[in-house]
């Protein structure tokens, strides 16, 4: 691990951000990045575009993040909270068919459980649910943030950055 006071200014300047905004729970698997500070910086570029300028709605995103982290059964990940639109309570009943989520919320989380579980699964049905309650722009949002969801948890496991 790079220490923090050895970061580059850029990269520390978006650890101190991250940390501030919840968006990084922890400094450590972005220490171990920093051996490749340009590629650290990106990634967390991106983790900031998806909190600052998403289609989806917080609370949607921390669902997603947080039952894709069940799947990976990455500790790190799902014990971090980085929202308070989403209660203990939602947690407690994370499954994607529970009548306590919306009928979208339950379309996404049916999908990032076959994403991060069983992506072979994942077939045109799925996406004409999506369909249902978001946008195009909005499903390849959902795309996109379960993969890096999906990545980023894996990648903090396999280096014990946690």
């Amino acid at each position: 691990m790079v220490p923090l006071d050895a970061l580059p200014a850029g990269l520390a300047e978006a650890v101190a951000r991250g940390t501030q905004s919840r968006l990084l729970s922890s400094t450590t698997p972005v220490q171990v990045w920093a051996q490749r500070p340009a590629l650290a910086h990106a990634w967390l570029g991106l983790l900031e575009r998806f909190q600052q300028d998403s289609l989806l709605t917080e609370r949607l995103r921390e669902l997603v993040r947080l039952k894709i982290a069940s799947i990976t059964t990455c500790q790190a990940c799902q014990l971090a909270r980085k929202s308070d639109d989403v209660s203990e309570a939602d947690i407690a009943c994370l499954a994607n068919d529970n009548a306590h989520f919306s009928a979208s919320e339950q379309a996404a989380l049916a999908f990032a459980e076959l994403f991060a579980g069983d992506y072979m699964a994942i077939g045109d049905e799925h996406f004409r649910r999506l369909a249902e309650w978001f946008t195009p722009a909005q499903v390849v949002e959902l795309n996109m943030y379960c993969a890096l969801m999906l990545a980023g948890g894996r990648m903090t496991y396999v280096q014990q950055a946690y």
